[in-house]
């Protein structure tokens, strides 16, 4: 047990910055007056002395310290000063310093607004504590994310689709879906009452007068539709939205077991241009530890029957699956850059309380997991592509992120504007999430959707009620 001993407003940024050294402990609370010498254990103590900011670390009979004159204010202080007690005890210095959000090219944009190139980057090298190489990943993305998210006006939005079914449940997954041994029975009921919930929806757009940016459909995995099933959301989607101005159309057809070359025309002649195949590895073994049942060459071949259905393709891995090597990692970008898709996520592997495996990682294995996402960023930027796209999870080995990579004009503006929160997201069936943007972000509400498919299809009118706060938002907003 390792105790922490600082001032009750400072805990948060204690916690966050213990994390990225020992991931999987939780600390136990002290009050700043608590006698050290009486601690049994390893310990922190965080506090502020003449107007500095100084930590005191004792980890495993070594101790170290750090005071640091807390130019920009003590919390901040405090976090710089705990993170070199660490790097010192455990040599370990994670490439993004103190920056714990989830964002960290959106901090990088207003930073380049407001400080320039030189002055954004002595903040993040000087204040931060970020490696050259992590700012160099985030000005590259803030850059990208600037341009397409000028694309979008005041009145934006997009439309997500929620199809949460899958063939089987990965076991790093902590989304909430539903496998078809579980819940297959639901599906027609189900796609009935998002047809209602798309006619619905529809008028609201219409009355506000928004544009439609972007269509996603995802989930789970959209591709365990049948072709018929598929085709008729297809077509409810383009008979009450205006699927025409959109400049993107995205079906996640997800797993390479249930994408077919029936499935993938379909979806091509009911307007999308992009479709999501995902391997996650090309590591066979790999592929079965973790629940997912297809092979690396049926992947091969749901990504040629894309390319002949006339699709672009994005396709995403993940770096830090149990048992995947740092060679077979390697191998998976070399395979995935041999096929050549428009886009190519590479994901850090970050297990939630809602996954359904315990997997406790090392410091063997962040070092590996970050051999594996530089060499990611160097191969693939290497073969063309550029990061548009990115953000961070907590949980995950080494305290890396998820980058999204795409060949020039092929970027996937959704990601961009659902994760910079740009504009408003229209969410439709379960689990989805309606995101209400107004004055540059500067004003965001959500209205959820049941989560469970049995709870979307008993409580629907309820549902939709909650939807006529959309456009109350917008009238209150006009009014400000």
């Amino acid at each position: 047990m390792i105790h922490i001993l600082c001032d009750e407003k400072y805990k948060y940024d204690a916690v966050s910055i213990f994390q990225l050294f020992i991931p999987h402990e939780k600390p136990d609370f002290l009050p700043i007056g608590a006698d050290i010498s009486e601690i049994d254990g390893d310990y922190i103590c965080l506090f502020e002395d003449g107007g500095k900011a100084k930590a005191e670390v004792s980890l495993e009979g070594r101790r170290a310290y750090a005071a640091d004159a807390a130019g920009d204010g003590i919390k901040r202080g405090l976090a710089r000063a705990l993170y070199r007690c660490f790097d010192e005890l455990t040599g370990i210095n994670p490439g993004w310093g103190i920056l714990t959000g989830v964002r960290p090219a959106k901090l990088m944009r207003r930073l380049l607004d407001t400080k320039g190139q030189d002055g954004a980057k002595e903040i993040m090298l000087r204040d931060m504590l970020l490696s050259e190489g992590k700012l160099s990943l985030c000005r590259s993305v803030a850059v990208n994310e600037g341009r397409i998210i000028s694309l979008s006006k005041p009145n934006s939005y997009s439309l997500y689709v929620s199809v949460p079914f899958c063939p089987t449940k990965c076991a790093y997954c902590s989304f909430v879906s539903n496998t078809i041994q579980q819940a297959g029975r639901l599906i027609p009921e189900y796609l009935d009452r998002l047809c209602t919930e798309l006619e619905e929806t529809s008028g609201i757009p219409q009355r506000l007068g928004l544009r439609l940016e972007t269509v996603y459909i995802g989930g789970g995995t959209p591709g365990v539709l049948t072709p018929p099933q598929l085709d008729t959301l297809m077509k409810k989607i383009a008979e009450c939205f205006d699927i025409s101005s959109a400049r993107e159309y995205t079906v996640e057809a997800g797993r390479p077991d249930v994408t077919d070359a029936q499935k993938l025309r379909v979806i091509r002649a009911n307007g999308a241009k992009r479709v999501s195949i995902n391997p996650q590895t090309m590591n066979a073994d790999v592929l079965a530890a973790v629940g997912r049942r297809h092979t690396p060459q049926q992947t091969v071949d749901a990504f040629n029957a894309a390319r002949e259905a006339g699709l672009a393709v994005n396709m995403d891995l993940i770096a830090g699956l149990p048992g995947e090597s740092f060679e077979s990692f390697k191998g998976s970008v070399d395979r995935l850059l041999s096929l050549s898709p428009e886009n190519i996520t590479v994901h850090t592997l970050a297990l939630k309380r809602a996954a359904g495996m315990d997997y406790k990682y090392g410091l063997h294995e962040a070092e590996t997991v970050g051999r594996m996402v530089d060499y990611a960023y160097a191969a693939i930027t290497g073969s063309g592509y550029e990061p548009y796209y990115m953000y961070r999870q907590k949980r995950s080995p080494g305290n890396h992120e998820n980058v999204g990579y795409a060949k020039p004009g092929f970027e996937s503006l959704y990601n961009v504007f659902i994760m910079d929160e740009t504009h408003t997201i229209l969410g439709t069936g379960a689990g989805a999430v309606t995101k209400l943007v107004s004055d540059g972000g500067k004003r965001i509400e959500r209205i959820f959707n049941f989560k469970y498919p049995y709870e979307y299809i008993s409580r629907f009118d309820e549902l939709m009620d909650r939807k006529s706060r959309i456009e109350e938002f917008y009238r209150q907003c006009v009014q400000a």
